[in-house]
């Protein structure tokens, strides 16, 4: 019989799904972010009127309209915790006076209003409610733009995040739109070199085929920055031969691109014993790795620094641990036993990209819609209370 790995960053994961989300088995379901309007710029036009990173300055966002902030916003609303998780890593969270629920697993987001719906997407009463002066909306927040425009607000949108180089331009973008230039390009400094550290720690192993399946046979595909975190992370991901986005793949071919390993975002791995995941050589021999449902499913800088390592240490696992059972920490050092600690919460929105109440994307994705291809991904709604040591065990 040939060994089972079990290759896990230990998780506590409690999910509150809402319709089209995924289900328990697999991880949360990235909503894809609606595309960029016709005739709307590639990028961010940014006209600086003054100092490099100094006000009044102009930008241009994803629906073609020009910002312009006279000074630097005091008070910053956040439509989707990938925005939130970005000024948490440019040290601004103390600007930040409204979040959605799914950004909890900050340190401190508890403390900001809750402008979530209590349905889907944001309540905009609750959102002008936090009188800001800016809010940021990633791409799923894109149905409620203009409803938040026509209160009067102020709001930049962004465009889908499929990719970590975009994810970098978001982060510039945020930065350059607080007046914290400095700590933009430090955050991309740190992302973009765990990046080329998880490259160069798996550039010399053989690349495990993986795949990371959401509810009903969705899984993330080509042109989506999950795909870009599972590259760099040292792993070929099936699923994008197959289509872009978020495609809903039937068993057949699920059986066809027969991936060795599953990523997961809860430690059971359910879904390993479901078909046709359990006929798949992963089910076969319990490959899977447990990712941090919000890293793993919101575009920005953390989430790029935390799965991509996490990939590389399983692809290593996978390929030089010895015999017996193995245990790796958050640092990808090894022990011998389990080690634990605490996260706090975390969640997930969907609309530049990412998973959540559908203010990102595919996976924050910020997303509202996927479109054809992944219907029912506008919201994501998890709260992860996460157990934050990494958990690598080899078992026969």
């Amino acid at each position: 019989m040939r060994t089972r790995y079990v290759i896990a960053m230990a998780l506590l994961v409690t999910a509150a799904l809402v319709g089209g989300v995924a289900g328990p088995a697999a991880g949360a379901q990235p909503t894809t972010e609606s595309p960029t309007v016709e005739g709307a710029a590639d990028g961010p036009s940014v006209h600086q009127t003054d100092d490099a990173c100094g006000f009044p300055v102009e930008l241009t966002d994803a629906t073609g309209t020009t910002i312009t902030l006279d000074e630097a916003p005091e008070r910053i609303t956040t439509t989707n915790p990938s925005a939130a998780q970005t000024l948490w890593e440019l040290g601004e969270r103390d600007r930040v006076v409204g979040v959605t629920q799914y950004a909890a697993y900050l340190d401190g987001a508890g403390e900001r209003t809750n402008v979530s719906a209590e349905g889907l997407g944001v309540s905009v009463e609750r959102v002008v409610g936090t009188e800001p002066d800016l809010v940021l909306a990633p791409n799923a927040s894109a149905g409620q733009v203009e409803a938040l425009r026509e209160q009067g607000l102020t709001v930049y949108h962004f465009p889908e995040a499929t990719s970590i180089g975009a994810i970098a331009e978001k982060t510039e973008t945020v930065g350059r739109l607080v007046g914290n230039c400095e700590a933009a390009a430090e955050t991309n400094a740190e992302m973009n070199q765990a990046v080329a550290d998880a490259e160069n720690r798996t550039a010399d192993l053989d690349r495990p085929n993986a795949l990371y399946p959401l509810s009903s046979n969705f899984v993330a595909a080509n042109n989506t920055f999950i795909n870009s975190i599972m590259d760099a992370g040292g792993v070929n991901n099936v699923a994008a031969a197959e289509a872009d986005g978020y495609p809903q793949l039937s068993d057949e071919v699920i059986l066809q691109t027969d991936p060795d390993l599953i990523l997961v975002t809860t430690p059971d791995a359910v879904v390993l014993g479901e078909e046709p995941y359990a006929s798949t050589t992963a089910g076969v021999e319990g490959n899977y790795v447990v990712m941090n449902e919000n890293y793993l499913n919101q575009p920005a800088p953390r989430s790029v620094i935390e799965s991509t390592t996490t990939l590389a240490t399983a692809v290593e696992e996978l390929q030089t641990e010895g015999d017996g059972e193995t245990a790796t920490d958050g640092d990808g050092d090894t022990d011998d036993g389990e080690t634990d600690g605490d996260d706090g919460e975390s969640g997930t929105d969907g609309g530049d990209g990412s998973t959540g109440d559908g203010s990102d994307g595919a996976a924050d994705g910020d997303n509202d819609s996927t479109g054809d291809s992944a219907p029912g991904f506008g919201v994501v709604a998890a709260l992860v209370a996460a157990i934050a040591a990494a958990l690598i065990a080899r078992r026969p």
